[in-house]
C-alpha cells in the first residue's frame, strides 16, 4: 500500500470516528426506527439463538445487540466511537459493550459463533479486512451477515438527498476518499467479498423497509446532522447551494406526504449473509 492510500484511508478513518462521537442521540432520533428494521432478519441470518456466542460490530446504540439477548444469545457489542459505546450502555446495562474497531478486533481467533454488523460496514475505511476479522473470530462454521442500503434509485431518501446535491449544488468537495458507499448494494460484490475473506454459502437478499418522517425538511435535517459522509458533503456546500438543495428535497418528498403531510420512503436494505469455511 502506497503512502498516499495509507493517508486516504487514516483520512476516511478519521472523518469517520470524529462524526460518530458527535451524532449519537440525532442518529438515534432520525434513523433509529429504520435501521432496526433490518435487526430480526439479520439475526435469523446468523442464528441468533440460546447459547450463541454473538458478536455485534460497529454496534452504534446497541439495538441490534439488544435483540440478540433477548433471544437467549450471549452477546458482545463493539464499536469504535466511545459515544456510542457509551449510549448503548446506558440504553441497555444488560448487555456486554466495548470499545473496539472492527478492522481489528480486540479477541482471539474462533471466539464467537456469529458476527453481525448491521449497517456498520458502509463506514469502514477497510471493509474487507473487516470481514476477514469477522472470519478469523469465528469458529468453524459459523455464521456472519451485514446489511446495507439498496442502491438509491431504490432507497429513496438516498436518491432524493443525492440528486438535490447534484442538481443544486457540487458532489466534487474536498473530502477524505473512502470506499465506495453503494459496493455492497450490489450482490455480486458481497459475494467476492465473503468468498475472498473465507466464507462459503453466501446468501444475499433484500429487506423492504420504510422510513417514515414528519416532513420533507425533516429528511434533509436527517442527513445534515445524523450522518457522517452525507453530513460532510453538505457541510461542504455554500450557504446558497445549501438552501437550493433544502428546497430541493423538501419537493421531492411530496409524492410520498399523506394527509397529515408526514412522508413515508421505500428505504430496502441488502442483507448478506455467509458460513466460515
Amino acid at each position: 500500500m502506497s503512502p498516499t492510500q495509507t493517508e486516504n484511508i487514516d483520512a476516511f478513518s478519521r472523518l469517520e470516528h470524529g462524526g460518530w462521537q458527535k451524532v449519537v442521540k440525532a442518529y438515534q432520533r432520525s434513523f433509529g426506527a429504520l435501521t432496526i428494521q433490518t435487526v430480526q432478519p439479520l439475526l435469523d441470518a446468523v442464528r441468533a439463538g440460546p447459547g450463541v456466542k454473538l458478536l455485534d460490530a460497529a454496534a452504534g446504540p446497541g439495538y441490534l445487540a439488544a435483540a440478540a439477548a433477548t433471544r437467549g444469545a450471549e452477546v458482545l457489542g463493539v464499536d469504535f466511537s466511545s459515544a456510542m459505546v457509551a449510549a448503548a450502555q446506558q440504553q441497555y446495562p444488560e448487555v456486554k459493550f466495548r470499545h473496539g474497531n472492527a478492522e481489528n478486533l480486540p479477541f482471539e481467533s474462533e471466539a464467537f459463533d456469529a458476527v453481525a454488523i448491521n449497517f456498520g460496514i458502509l463506514h469502514f475505511a477497510r471493509p474487507d479486512r473487516a470481514l476477514e476479522e469477522a472470519c478469523r473470530v469465528l469458529r468453524t462454521g459459523g455464521r456472519v451477515g451485514f446489511t446495507v442500503w439498496s442502491k438509491p434509485d431504490m432507497a429513496v431518501g438516498f436518491h432524493i438527498i443525492l440528486d438535490a446535491i447534484r442538481t443544486c449544488g457540487n458532489m466534487n468537495v474536498a473530502l477524505p476518499e473512502g470506499p465506495p458507499f453503494f459496493r455492497f448494494s450490489d450482490a455480486r460484490e458481497c459475494s467476492d467479498a465473503f468468498l475472498k475473506a473465507g466464507f462459503t454459502d453466501v446468501r444475499v437478499c433484500e429487506v423492504a423497509q420504510f422510513w417514515r418522517l414528519p416532513s420533507g425538511d425533516a429528511l434533509f435535517h436527517a442527513f445534515q446532522t445524523a450522518t457522517v459522509r452525507t453530513a460532510a458533503l453538505l457541510n461542504a456546500q455554500t450557504r446558497e447551494a445549501l438552501d437550493k438543495i433544502r428546497a430541493a428535497v423538501e419537493a421531492a418528498t411530496v409524492p410520498y406526504q399523506d394527509a397529515t403531510g408526514e412522508i413515508e420512503l421505500p428505504m430496502p436494505a441488502v442483507l448478506a449473509a455467509a458460513t466460515k469455511r
